[in-house]
């Protein structure tokens, strides 16, 4: 079942419960507030809806791929250190749009902490303009976006802006994602269109934990992370905090990774869809024999085209009978959707054994 269909039927009157659809909310909840899960857990979980999305369109600008996606205005969760803050739907917001950015060499998503700005014209005209959140969503995994006013339908240019990233870059990447590029996308806006988005409810499902499959949209990726079986090194093993995964690697010899001696590195990834949770604040401490061999130390926040977005330090030796530990000090500093907003807060250290 469409709202489109639903809300022109029956206007602001409820919406009838019917398999897989919405019900039992008025017009004005559809659009600002739709149901939340009671009690939910601190973990990944099943949202009470699921919504859809429709593309605007897609081009590749300089190193980067772009894909502009549009849905219903939505609340969404921002993060601040370890402040999670709602963000309501306005009286006033038109549309919810996401920018996907991406290397268009090798498809990986590209999660910088510089911004990403989309600007909305009409005939020349600034409409809107809105630095874009980092996001995770379990449909649409690693994107930028957030809520927009428009002016009625018609006609629209967007323009989004990927600044340049200082984040460190290892492999074919060192030297890449430096200047800024625009990427315009135009569109018509019609309310029509916009409610003929699939909305649907799940039902017991909800408040469960798991997550809803990730979305294949003309091949945007969605930043899933490389499989743990293709990365390179060896594997100290797999530790859940947090909600999150987090797999631990040594490569011997970290020359490609800009580490004199050894690599140590970390994947940090969803549950379930394995998408990549960037922007965090990862500290390791090796022991050997009781001693630190590394105290402390900050993981190098790196974007590599094998390795995918991690966190890695060089470390001179690592030895059988080592002990690595982790401990996350900076949550990931991106929004969430509903069915991620509870989880990936508050951290357990943890230990790898060589």
């Amino acid at each position: 079942m469409r709202r489109r269909d639903a809300l022109k039927t029956l206007g602001i009157g409820a919406l009838t419960a019917t398999a897989g659809c919405l019900g039992g909310f008025e017009r004005q909840s559809a659009w600002r507030d739709p149901p939340l899960v009671e009690n939910r857990p601190d973990a990944v979980y099943l949202p009470a809806i699921t919504e859809g999305m429709k593309m605007y369109g897609m081009t590749t600008i300089g190193p980067y791929g772009v894909a502009l996606s549009y849905s219903y205005p939505h609340r969404f969760w921002s993060v601040a250190g370890p402040e999670l803050q709602k963000t309501v739907v306005e009286a006033d917001d038109s549309v919810h749009l996401m920018a996907s950015v991406w290397d268009h060499e090798t498809g990986t998503v590209l999660p910088f902490d510089a911004g990403v700005t989309i600007e909305i014209l009409r005939d020349g005209s600034l409409v809107s303009e809105e630095v874009a959140y980092p996001m995770l969503s379990q449909q649409m995994g690693m994107h930028y976006g957030s809520n927009y006013v428009l002016d009625g339908e018609g006609d629209y240019e967007a323009r989004v802006t990927v600044g340049g990233t200082s984040l460190h870059r290892t492999g074919s990447f060192a030297g890449q994602f430096e200047t800024v590029e625009t990427a315009t996308f135009e569109f018509t806006f019609e309310t029509d269109e916009l409610y003929d988005v699939e909305l649907e409810r799940l039902g017991d499902e909800a408040g469960t934990l798991g997550a809803v499959p990730a979305m294949e949209m003309m091949n945007v990726p969605t930043g899933a992370l490389p499989a743990i079986d293709a990365l390179p090194g060896d594997h100290l093993g797999r530790q859940t905090s947090g909600d999150a995964h987090f797999d631990a690697f040594v490569v011997d010899d970290g020359s490609p990774f800009d580490a004199d001696g050894a690599y140590l590195y970390v994947s940090a990834r969803t549950p379930y869809n394995e998408f990549v949770l960037p922007m965090m604040g990862v500290r390791g401490t090796v022991e050997r024999d009781g001693t630190p061999v590394l105290d402390g130390e900050r993981l190098r926040r790196t974007l590599d085209p094998e390795l995918g977005y991690h966190y890695g330090v060089a470390v001179d030796s690592l030895e059988s009978d080592d002990t690595v530990t982790l401990a996350v000090d900076v949550p990931p500093q991106v929004a969430r959707h509903d069915g991620y907003e509870t989880a990936f807060l508050s951290f357990d250290s943890m230990q790898f054994e060589l």
